[in-house]
């Protein structure tokens, strides 16, 4: 029973499904209100209490998520709440374009902090928590691993003491 569009709703319903949690399979409140708002279907300024009342009788009481079907049932009563046509408001979902990244965290070229944000400019211990990608490496750039070679930690000549001593 997919009309024509709806192929296109189901991919915006998916992009705002896993939004925060990529192995999500069915859409949350938070995802459903930030859906509506992020699509212009709610202005800035408007509350989301009425979305999220819908949300609630869209799905059992022991559920917290909704299904494609469900998400769809939802846009209809949001439009019919707002008094706006259901086929305006699933236009402004599909043509959304997906979910709005707000605070994301990007290098920062303003005054001094460009080497606080830039890893690739990070010196000493510091360096050795991010690769190459400037990705952090977690536990394995924090955490000294012990060496029981009997060097000291920095040592580069490990191994070279046979060859200068003849016997």
């Amino acid at each position: 029973n997919l009309k024509m569009g709806d192929k296109e709703l189901e991919a915006a319903y998916k992009k705002f499904m896993v939004m925060g949690n990529s192995k999500a399979t069915k859409m949350t409140g938070k995802n459903f209100a930030k859906c509506l708002k992020d699509c212009k279907v709610l202005g800035p300024k408007e509350s989301t209490n009425s979305v999220d009342i819908i949300f609630s009788t869209l799905k059992p009481n022991s559920e917290k998520t909704i299904d494609f079907k469900q998400f769809k049932v939802g846009l209809e009563k949001v439009a019919a709440e707002k008094k706006i046509n259901k086929e305006d408001v699933f236009n402004k979902v599909i043509n959304g374009g997906g979910p709005v990244m707000v605070g994301v965290t990007k290098t920062s070229k303003s005054g001094g902090v460009e080497k606080m944000t830039d890893t690739s400019q990070y010196t000493g211990s510091h360096k050795e928590r991010f690769g190459a990608d400037g990705k952090g490496k977690g536990l394995d750039g924090r955490v000294d691993k012990v060496d029981a070679s009997g060097y000291v930690g920095n040592y580069k000549g490990d191994g070279t003491y046979d060859q200068k001593v003849s016997k």
